[in-house]
């Protein structure tokens, strides 16, 4: 389980985050809903400590998160995959060399660097594109690709590193409808077969509440809602969206 204790994060005069504090089960699906600047990815990237929380506290099975250092500290972030808005791919290297990137951290910096990864890893990685209709792809060069395949290569990516747990950072912001729908079925799809929790952030509401099993939703760095799509009620996406409801 992934426990956030009163986090908060502080900009400046600004709460990005105020006393932010949630359970998240192994193995759930969670939507996180909010305007611009409502705290949502500071939020994941406080998770991954990509943003250093100013107080707080998060807890994972038994390890302070916020106390981990070094090589710990990396173990983390391997544990914990991130998912960015864009893609965050290197272009000019091919597809598979993109996905065995994410064993990074279990054989270190040089071995990756030459493309020096084993049979094994090779067939996982071609195994993982193959799941994402992708395997077809694998010796092109990423920047080929469109957004929508870019993105899954991003999560075969994310596989790659046996995570615990997803961070998606707005993973189809930039995506048409079409290639959402595909990044979302990718997700959803790693989230019931191999049980990997994701939290999600997600502007479209409509998307949220077809595939997240539970919603946060954020205003001003503070939760104010947290269940099943269900109770979301109109006067709730209004506190959360204000005057940006009708686009969401």
């Amino acid at each position: 389980m992934l426990k956030l204790i009163e986090l908060t994060k502080v900009f400046g005069t600004r709460r990005a985050l105020d006393s932010v504090t949630l359970d998240i089960a192994d193995g759930e699906f969670v939507g996180i809903i909010g305007r611009s600047g409502a705290g949502k990815s500071t939020l994941i990237r406080s998770i991954n400590r990509l943003a250093e929380p100013t107080s707080g506290k998060i807890i994972f099975g038994d390890r302070n998160i916020l106390a981990l250092k070094g090589k710990a500290l990396r173990q983390w972030r391997a544990d914990c995959a991130m998912i960015f808005q864009q893609f965050n791919l290197s272009g000019r290297l091919d597809v598979l060399t993109n996905v065995l990137i994410g064993r990074l951290q279990k054989r270190g910096t040089l071995p990756s660097l030459f493309k020096l990864f084993s049979e094994q890893e090779r067939a996982a990685a071609v195994a993982t594109l193959a799941r994402f209709d992708l395997a077809d792809a694998a010796l092109q060069r990423a920047e080929l690709l469109s957004g929508g395949q870019q993105q899954r290569v991003a999560i075969a990516r994310a596989l790659m590193q046996e995570p615990k747990l997803i961070l998606a950072d707005e993973p189809i912001a930039s995506l048409d409808p079409q290639n959402s729908e595909a990044v979302m079925d990718a997700l959803a799809a790693v989230n019931q077969s191999e049980g990997i929790t994701v939290l999600c952030n997600l502007h479209d509401l409509d998307i949220a509440e077809h595939y997240c099993r539970r919603i946060i939703g954020m205003e001003k760095g503070k939760v104010v809602f947290d269940g099943p799509p269900s109770g979301l009620d109109r006067a709730t996406k209004q506190r959360i969206y204000g005057q940006d409801l009708k686009a969401a």
